[in-house]
């Protein structure tokens, strides 16, 4: 089974639309998952179009008043997949990370709110983070893939951009 990892998307508020790279990296999934900060239902709608869509609710969603689950575990291939949008400070901190996977039961977590991508096998739980396609920090802008067979497991980072300064929207000083 192949799955397509996002998360931190904010749109529109950071961005008008999803890159098309990004379209282009999940051509061939049977699944996408979203680890929150959508900000818009339009991007579970927008991403249904190359395959079904597990999105969980994070901070910027629960503001914008989206209701949508705040965790969910999944079974693929033999391993259970926990998805949360990994609200923890310091943010991307392994050690609570783990204990979320712990509380879901997870052998995989995925999670994003670091806008960082993350690998880190730790404790007996595969940590997930696709990092942001649209506002990453301090790292390049990205998404991920997880294969799983037989419970068997291979993740690759795919990048779709280099990395942006969100304080330099040139658009908004456009000559006329």
């Amino acid at each position: 089974m192949l799955i397509g990892l996002i998360s931190d998307t904010h749109i529109p508020d950071r961005a008008k639309e999803i890159p098309q790279k990004v379209f282009e990296a999940f051509n061939d999934v049977d699944l996408i998952i979203h680890a929150g900060d959508l900000t818009s239902l339009n991007v579970i709608d927008e991403l249904s179009e190359i395959a079904p869509v597990l999105a969980i609710q994070g901070n910027m969603d629960r503001a914008k008043g989206i209701k949508l689950p705040i965790a969910k575990t999944i079974e693929a291939e033999g391993l259970k997949i926990g998805i949360a949008h990994g609200e923890v400070y310091p943010r991307g901190d392994t050690q609570q990370l783990v204990y979320i996977a712990k509380e879901l039961g997870a052998d995989i977590l995925v999670t994003g709110h670091s806008h960082q991508p993350k690998i880190e096998q730790t404790d007996g739980v595969l940590l997930l983070n696709p990092g942001s396609p649209i506002v990453p920090r301090l790292a390049d802008r990205t998404v991920m893939l997880l294969e799983i067979n037989n419970k068997q497991v291979d993740v690759e980072i795919i990048k779709i951009g280099a990395p942006v300064c969100s304080a330099l929207d040139f658009d908004k000083y456009k000559r006329d």
